[in-house]
């Protein structure tokens, strides 16, 4: 009976749910448009106010994921490496799209004539080290209006070489997130540009549409910002479970002792341990700046633990105020967004509990 009854209530919240973005699509109102008794009901009913702020949000992203109504045109797409991870998601979104979808992968090459030679937009998406050979190899078996592109992390000798082996169309782009992403929503795509952006039109449209953010700049910017966002990140994240392993910390075991915070730590130092290791390892290899930003890291961080080492209270404090000005524009937003991801993390750890102690139930 209760099954049938939670069942009976999920399909109230869906139909709720769905008018309610609706109206919001319809009106352009904004998600924190509520009326002012709101917390005062959320409290009176014993629903907790983040799990409500959860609901609006979604309904927000719901509204920002939803396609475009432009008449789709089909293109014949072929995506080299369509089978890898991230080229398994583009091949299924511009599928999704409309478009006529061919894979060429390292053993098709016999077929390049048919696939390339016939596309209107061939995508790159093989690993860095392969990408240069890539180009070259595809290049000669493209018409001369047919759209080139690439999703590789780093790219001002990738530009240069598509600009170099190709007389048509080239487009760089860096879409910012990794495996496991199931849409385009909320998510980062950098844009590079190098000859007849308006052939990828269609494309960029697709990513906007599908709630991508698409962000423009020169090659030479985007491999300078990925110094910062990948390769230190990356090599942190990398250095932290190592050290982590070294020391036999017991994981799971410290996680009970945990704040949300250590816990999402370590959620990403889990993360990247459970993905290939050749990706990382790759983009904190790859280019020569992002192999000496990390030895300046490692001489960051041995000034200060040398400050630790002396018991120097003050040289710490002077750097943490030094470094703090560098975060300020962006605290109150950093904060807000630490909160909710705290706080949505904790409806699911406490939702995970439940879960557990009612399949206990004999």
């Amino acid at each position: 009976m209760l099954p049938v009854i939670l069942k009976e209530i999920d399909r109230e919240i869906i139909n709720l749910l769905s008018k309610r973005i609706a109206i919001l699509n319809d009106s352009n109102l904004s998600v924190q448009a509520e009326s002012g008794d709101i917390t005062k009901l959320l409290a009176q009913q014993g629903v907790p106010e983040f799990v409500w702020k959860s609901i609006t949000i979604s309904c927000a992203a719901a509204i920002a994921s939803s396609c475009s109504s432009t008449p789709i045109k089909p293109r014949k797409v072929t995506v080299i490496g369509g089978y890898g991870k991230l080229g398994r998601f583009f091949s299924q979104q511009l599928a999704n799209g409309g478009h006529d979808v061919s894979i060429l992968e390292h053993n098709d090459w016999d077929k390049a004539p048919q696939l390339l030679g016939e596309a209107q937009l061939v995508l790159v998406c093989v690993p860095i080290e392969h990408t240069l050979t890539v180009i070259q190899k595809a290049a000669p078996y493209l018409k001369a209006d047919t759209a080139l592109a690439d999703i590789t992390s780093v790219k001002t000798p990738i530009v240069q070489e598509l600009l170099k082996q190709h007389t048509g169309p080239v487009l760089s782009l860096h879409p910012m997130f990794g495996p496991g992403i199931q849409s385009f929503l909320s998510q980062n795509v950098i844009v590079c540009p190098g000859r007849q952006e308006q052939a990828f039109k269609w494309l960029l449209d697709l990513i906007e549409s599908n709630g991508g953010k698409l962000i423009a700049c020169t090659p030479e910017e985007h491999d300078r910002m990925m110094v910062a966002i990948q390769a230190i990140r990356h090599f942190t994240t990398f250095s932290l479970g190592v050290f982590l392993a070294e020391e036999g910390i017991d994981i799971n075991r410290s996680l009970d002792f945990s704040s949300p915070l250590y816990r999402l730590e370590i959620d990403m130092v889990s993360r990247l341990f459970a993905q290939d290791s050749a990706l990382y390892v790759d983009i904190m290899l790859t280019a020569e700046e992002r192999r000496q930003a990390i030895s300046r890291l490692v001489e960051t961080y041995t000034r200060l633990a040398q400050l630790v080492e002396n018991k120097d209270g003050a040289g710490l404090k002077r750097e943490f105020e030094a470094t703090a000005g560098t975060f300020a524009q962006g605290a109150n937003q950093a904060v807000a967004e630490s909160n909710h991801i705290i706080d949505s993390l904790s409806l699911l750890l406490a939702a995970q509990v439940a879960e557990t102690q009612r399949s206990n139930i004999p």
